[in-house]
């Protein structure tokens, strides 16, 4: 079995340290802040797609980009925490199943966060925003983590808290599992996937379950 893992909202919480770098870019370019409950909807999609739909100039966006990831690198660790629930998740899908990330985020600094956090050795892939031309929810994430493991003869489920997790899953054609420890409601991940849970530790009893039901 393959396990492929989203981050934010799955395994860790940076909520913190993203909306600090979004008021710290607005502050840096002298634009209007906007209001937190603006920003956190967004989270999942990639920075330029947030920044274009918080009203940034399309000619700025990129500037925005810039300063937000000098900012994040900065606080990013201090700043983000584990879930409830997702280190013993990740040791545990490690116990019987082949792990990787497909995030959004920047990969470098994903991987410095799991280090961080003690537990990236447990993953052999980690897909992040600068790996790909084409985001969640395309496939492309997905597909480029599972060039680099070997999928023959095994099912491949990707785990995540928004739609564009599941919407990617679809797309690439393997199974997903939505939580709720994340940024999107029951209503909408069932709008895309028919196995809903609380985190990722239950998802990945879930999965152990059934691997173990179907040997």
């Amino acid at each position: 079995m393959i396990i492929l893992f989203d981050l934010d909202g799955t395994l860790i919480d940076s909520t913190e340290a993203i909306l600090e770098s979004f008021e710290n870019s607005f502050h840096v370019h002298n634009f209007t802040p906007v209001k937190k409950e603006q920003i956190t909807p967004l989270i999942g999609y990639p920075l330029d797609y947030m920044y274009t739909n918080l009203g940034v100039p399309e000619a700025k966006v990129w500037d925005f980009v810039a300063t937000y990831k000098e900012h994040y690198r900065k606080i990013s660790t201090q700043k983000t925490l584990l879930l409830a629930n997702a280190a013993e998740a990740v040791l545990k899908a490690s116990e019987f199943a082949t792990l990787g990330i497909v995030t959004t985020k920047t990969g470098e600094y994903s991987q410095i966060l799991m280090e961080h956090f003690g537990l990236m050795q447990h993953f052999k892939v980690l897909i992040g925003r600068e790996h790909v031309t084409l985001p969640k929810p395309d496939a492309q994430p997905i597909l480029k983590a599972l060039e680099a493991l070997d999928v023959e003869n095994k099912e491949i489920w990707m785990i995540g808290d928004t739609k564009l997790d599941l919407i990617a899953a679809q797309n690439a054609g393997v199974n997903s599992i939505g939580v709720l420890s994340g940024y999107d409601s029951h209503e909408t991940l069932k709008m895309y996937t028919n196995v809903i849970l609380g985190d990722a530790l239950e998802a990945v009893s879930f999965l152990r379950d059934r691997k173990l039901s179907h040997n």
